[in-house]
């Protein structure tokens, strides 16, 4: 290809809205273009490193047994209402519309309805299991607030496939292979991720892990263990019980606290630290009555593990002071465990505690020296707190640690989620109809973009891997147009990596100095570059840089062509399936 008639389109100027390093660089770098808000266009470079990610995806999938379909993406709203999503997904992101027909519609941000409804039509017998059906399609969920450009658009690019099977030991084994398979997947992108723990959310399922992108601006927290391979998004890490304080147990005294509120104003109040004070939370129980948290003080309250419990509502609900009030008689600033006649659920840590600080139900009030079992009594003591960095691991071996993930693959075990509540089943052996089950396997294919950028960049542009890059070397003439034997030279390169099956770029722009073809060659982040001069050609050498490490090299003119094919290759066998 010839940047002549290519139509680069890089701009020096990085946009006002744009935050993170793959926005910037995708739109200064012309890969995509806003048309509005968390929507975008993409540019013929762009799509060139989108159908290099989409190859890399469909090829593994295909590996892994997985059969290729394509789905609507507009979805009639029966599907949705049999399945009991209509009115509850993720309330705002579905986009609803009526037909001409006044019929309710859809933008489909995902396709556990409409699959299900396929199954349930084609699939009658046990013999046709288990099968996993995928496909590459657009999806649209109504972000309230889309920012990072691709990582949290409007509009996207996913990968999704569903699997369906007579039993969960069937469902397990394609669990497993679709594990591999995405791990596979982000290995030949040569991406450093993690598979994480995490929660289910609104596709629903008991069994599911995330797949991480590591980068700094991921909005996911992820705590890892420093010495083995467990890894969970932090709403999901379990906090492990500590040892107790066996410290003996001190005289119970109330103190005045005017004013107090806070856990920092209550710690410097007392000149105590917050490690040895509790909070106690209020918030809607399932049975519309009241239900206390306790936590220690310097400890945050993890919601996701919170509605896990029967006995909370759903969704989670913080008690107003109005009710706390009416049911308490006291105010929030003043609230503790001791003489509660609501249930108090107590975080494994705050029960470890021995002489704590707590409020005293009344207000303005506080106790020192609370124990428990002599004080207090615990309805349930659970897991209610986020983790912190140096908490044991789960597993047991090792202290977490946390680092900044972009999550670009979910995969679940819906179990009979779908399949039940839309009736899809089989005849098994004994002519029996059972229920599927059904997995889920999803993978953002746009926001695997951005996240290559983000591990991928420095401050001159995009340093795409070589099996990614929209193409793998660039050649830059330097004023070919005043010296036939640079512009022939170069031609000749050029025609003869094409022969060889080398993506090649060759900047023939005339009117653009040399120094802005360099800064869009590291702009666009081509993994390869030759420039070709007189001065070089004068010692029969063309000057070579490479994108990914820096390093620069004179080669020799003659066989330049087939030393790049075998760069090339080197680097994308290191990424092959095995």
């Amino acid at each position: 290809m010839k940047a002549s008639s290519y139509s680069l389109s890089t701009l020096k100027e990085t946009p006002a809205d744009a935050e993170v390093a793959s926005h910037q660089l995708l739109i200064r770098g012309g890969f995509i273009r806003k048309l509005a808000s968390g929507i975008y266009n993409w540019l013929p470079i762009g799509l060139r490193v989108l159908h290099k990610v989409e190859a890399i995806i469909r090829e593994e999938m295909n590996d892994a047994g997985a059969l290729e379909v394509m789905l609507p993406v507009v979805q009639p709203a029966e599907l949705w209402e049999e399945s009991g999503r209509w009115m509850k997904y993720d309330d705002g992101l579905l986009l609803k519309f009526k037909d001409r027909h006044q019929r309710d519609f859809c933008m489909g941000p995902t396709h556990e309805e409409v699959i299900t409804d396929l199954a349930r039509n084609e699939l009658k017998s046990h013999k046709q299991l288990p099968v996993n059906f995928y496909q590459i399609q657009t999806k649209f969920r109504d972000e309230t607030r889309p920012r990072f450009g691709l990582l949290r658009a409007r509009e996207f690019l996913m990968k999704d496939a569903y699997s369906f099977h007579q039993d969960m030991q069937s469902l397990e084994q394609t669990y497993q292979l679709m594990h591999q398979t995405y791990c596979r997947i982000l290995g030949k992108m040569q991406l450093d991720f993690r598979p994480v723990q995490a929660d289910s959310g609104s596709i629903g399922g008991n069994v599911t892990m995330e797949f991480h992108v590591l980068a700094d601006s991921g909005e996911d927290t992820i705590a890892f263990s420093d010495t083995s391979d467990y890894a969970a998004n932090v709403e999901m890490a379990e906090a492990l019980a500590p040892a107790a304080d066996l410290s003996p147990h001190l005289e119970l005294t109330t103190v005045s606290t005017p004013g107090i509120k806070t856990i920092e104003t209550l710690s410097n109040f007392l000149k105590v630290t917050p490690q040895t004070t509790v909070k106690t939370l209020i918030v809607k129980g399932s049975e519309s009555n009241l239900v206390a948290l306790v936590i220690r003080g310097d400890h945050q309250l993890n919601t996701i593990k919170a509605i896990k419990f029967p006995e909370i509502a759903a969704p989670f609900t913080m008690a107003t002071d109005e009710e706390i009030k009416q049911t308490l008689h006291c105010l929030p600033g003043s609230l503790g465990p001791v003489g509660l006649e609501i249930p108090v659920f107590v975080d494994r840590s705050a029960a470890a505690m021995a002489n704590f600080v707590c409020g005293a139900n009344t207000n303005d009030q506080h106790l020192l020296n609370v124990n428990w079992s002599r004080d207090v009594t615990a309805t349930s003591i659970v897991d209610l707190r986020d983790v912190i960095e140096g908490d044991p691991s789960p597993d047991g071996q090792g202290a977490l640690q946390f680092k900044k993930g972009i999550e670009v693959g979910h995969i679940f075990q819906l179990g009979d989620t779908y399949s039940k509540a839309l009736n899809a089943s089989v005849l098994d052996e004994n002519g029996k109809a059972v229920i599927m089950s059904m997995g889920c396997y999803g993978m953002g294919v746009t926001r695997l973009v951005a996240a290559i950028i983000e591990q991928y960049h420095d401050d001159r542009g995009m340093k795409w891997p070589t099996q990614i890059a929209p193409f793998h070397v660039i050649i830059i003439p330097i004023n070919a147009h005043k010296s036939p034997e640079v512009a022939a030279t170069a031609e000749a390169i050029y025609q003869e990596m094409r022969q060889l099956g080398l993506e090649v770029l060759l900047d023939d722009r005339e009117g653009v100095r040399p120094g802005s073809k360099f800064a869009d060659a590291e702009l666009i982040g081509i993994p390869h570059r030759l420039v070709v001069g007189d001065r070089g050609l004068a010692n029969h050498v063309i000057e070579y840089v490479n994108r990914q490490t820096g390093a620069t090299a004179d080669l020799p003119i003659t066989g330049i062509a087939q030393h790049l094919r075998q760069i090339v290759d080197s680097e994308l066998a290191k990424t092959s399936s095995p």
